[in-house]
């Protein structure tokens, strides 16, 4: 049996019922460097866990019942962790004669526990944040929409853009997004993949989850409207969106700056104020801490983003 436990990697102890030992197993090194026969608890076994061990053992002695316990064999993150199983050896008279201890390694199964927990933590963090910019997106549209189903078919349109961003932001495991594919997606959405109606110019940077799911709503309202009342709704209609960082190469980190441009109606966007215009000028920036400029006048429509560095990645 001893040496078909030398193969398993199992530690398994067997102690007289004064708790010396008799004879072990794959005892690891870093506990005792030598044979541990003869020795007690407190000489060789992890001095972090040392008095539940012996006391779960002398329960053990006193009641004939068998313990459990988890331990770790040092306090600090390079500790590894332990199952033990305590068991009563008895004779054919029922007296107990030792005791008898398996212990098993679970370091990594407690690594994946830890990573299960945190993800799960930042799970329900982005979760919460996601029901929030619903939240605010089912507001604002109700407070610009005049009847039920201007609402719905408004309403409809931004989760259906939070949900194609969303995609991306998953698809990476939650690290974020490319810029270009950001902007793909959401144009695809109503213009086709093989469009080439808004293409982007400059540079391609990786946005976090937050900045990709906002500037995606932002980019959602641009193309939205374009299709409305401005370049994309007249055949061979181009508009222009542009990248660059500001900044680079300074003492301080770079700007991310976009830019949208395009011919538009503007008797019509200046027919009532909707929350495209109010997600673009103050719902955006302020949940990327950027700025935000917003102009349409003289049949045109800029609109410019400054997007913050700690909302970004750049090569």
């Amino acid at each position: 049996m001893l040496r078909a436990l030398r193969n398993t990697g199992i530690i398994v102890i067997y102690q007289t019922p004064d708790l010396h030992v008799q004879w072990g197993q794959n005892v690891p090194a870093e506990w005792s460097s030598d044979d541990i026969a003869g020795k007690v608890d407190n000489q060789f076994m992890p001095a972090a866990a040392i008095e539940r061990i012996v006391e779960r053992k002398r329960a053990v002695l006193a009641s004939g019942a068998p313990e459990t316990l988890e331990f770790r064999s040092s306090v600090d993150d390079g500790g590894r962790w332990y199952d033990m199983w305590i068991d009563a050896d008895t004779d054919d008279d029922g007296v107990i004669a030792g005791v008898v201890t398996t212990i098993v390694e679970i370091t990594e199964r407690k690594r994946r526990e830890q990573t299960l927990r945190t993800l799960l933590r930042e799970v329900s963090h982005r979760s919460k944040n996601l029901l929030a910019i619903i939240q605010s997106i089912a507001t604002q549209t109700g407070r610009y929409s005049t009847s039920i189903d201007t609402f719905l078919d408004r309403f409809r349109g931004r989760l259906q853009s939070l949900a194609s961003s969303q995609d991306l932001v998953t698809s990476s495991n939650w690290r974020g997004a490319m810029l270009s594919e950001l902007v793909e997606g959401q144009v695809a959405r109503y213009r086709g993949e093989d469009d080439d109606s808004v293409s982007l110019q400059g540079v391609d940077v990786y946005l976090n989850p937050n900045a990709a799911l906002h500037i995606g709503l932002a980019l959602h309202e641009l193309v939205v409207n374009s299709m409305s009342h401005g370049a994309l709704a007249r055949p061979n209609g181009q508009a222009h969106l542009t990248s660059a960082l500001n900044g680079a190469g300074g003492d301080g980190p770079p700007t991310l700056v976009l830019t949208w441009s395009e011919r538009t109606n503007a008797a019509e966007m200046q027919d009532e104020k909707r929350f495209g215009s109010v997600a673009l000028e103050r719902v955006v920036p302020l949940s990327l801490d950027g700025k935000a400029e917003f102009h349409v006048e003289d049949d045109r429509l800029d609109y410019r983003l400054e997007v913050p560095a700690a909302n970004f990645e750049a090569d």
